[in-house]
């Protein structure tokens, strides 16, 4: 019976993450007309939280007091990351700027994507990649697998 639970739900999981990609993918084309979502007030749970990991490449064509400024007049940070969206990891990268990856539910991702295109652009390039935790399922299999 747990072995139902897990797959269940990690189908239920890969689903979301589905979904969730299939809505990045729609706005990869430019930027969205739409206006902003309102702040979700959704929080991410076992069974419905997704890892974003977030490439913010910086225009190296341009000094970094420039970018700073550009960010701060856009309101970067007092935007990124949106309230009750969790920050795994954020990191700077030499060569490639910073990497931040955030952990929430699948259903607030079109949030994160807004908040960046209307203060990250022009500072930085974005890419996303969006995951979900195997970890549990992942060591489960190899504690069979050494059986």
């Amino acid at each position: 019976m747990d072995k139902r639970i897990t797959r269940a739900r990690l189908t239920r999981t890969v689903l979301i993450a589905a979904a969730a990609g299939t809505m990045l993918a729609g706005s990869a084309a430019g930027a969205q007309t739409a206006p902003a979502p309102s702040t979700g007030a959704a929080t991410a749970t076992p069974d419905n939280a997704v890892l974003l990991t977030i490439f913010l490449r910086h225009d190296e064509s341009r000094p970094l007091g420039e970018l700073n400024a550009q960010l701060e007049k856009q309101g970067f940070y007092k935007a990124f990351p949106p309230p009750g969206v969790e920050v795994v990891s954020w990191y700077v990268e030499m060569g490639i700027g910073q990497v931040v990856t955030l952990r929430l539910p699948a259903s607030r991702v079109r949030e994160v994507n807004r908040v960046l295109e209307d203060t990250a652009w022009g500072a930085y390039r974005t890419e996303f990649y969006l995951t979900y935790d195997y970890k549990s399922v992942g060591l489960a299999k190899h504690k069979d697998a050494l059986k």
